[in-house]
């Protein structure tokens, strides 16, 4: 089973970072922090800067966040780091027997079910922020 990729709690550790201690955020400290390589730290650093999430500093390194923490919701991390194509968290298997009764008919019965899922999921997401997180780690 395919699972949604680590960018997003990866993107949320650097935002929490950036969060508690914005002075010590070059990209060595956040990748020492997540423990994972640098480069990995600058993809997701421009994903976020593209979503207006964060600035960074070229040159010296370090960055900063664009928004105070209670305004940036999870779900605002979920989409900057393209976690799944829109509406795509769940995908159906490509051509299923339509001779087959089932396979005639999963892929109809099963998307409404599957986007009404999703919305469901993104909608818990847009009502956590990460001053919440943080709020749980003290």
């Amino acid at each position: 089973m395919k699972q949604i990729s680590t960018r997003f709690s990866m993107a949320v550790h650097i935002l929490c970072l950036l969060a508690i201690s914005p002075a010590d955020c070059t990209g060595d400290f956040i990748a020492q922090s997540v423990n994972t390589n640098p480069v990995i730290i600058r993809r997701l650093m421009g994903m976020l800067k593209k979503a207006g999430l964060v600035d960074v500093r070229p040159g010296v390194g370090g960055a900063s966040l664009r928004k105070p923490p209670d305004q940036i919701t999870l779900l605002d991390v979920y989409r900057a780091v393209r976690v799944v194509e829109t509406d795509q968290l769940f995908r159906i298997h490509e051509h299923p027997n339509i001779q087959c009764p089932v396979g005639r008919n999963i892929e109809a019965v099963l998307q409404a079910e599957l986007k009404e899922a999703q919305a469901a999921m993104e909608a818990r997401l847009s009502q956590t922020t990460i001053s919440w997180l943080l709020a749980q780690f003290q």
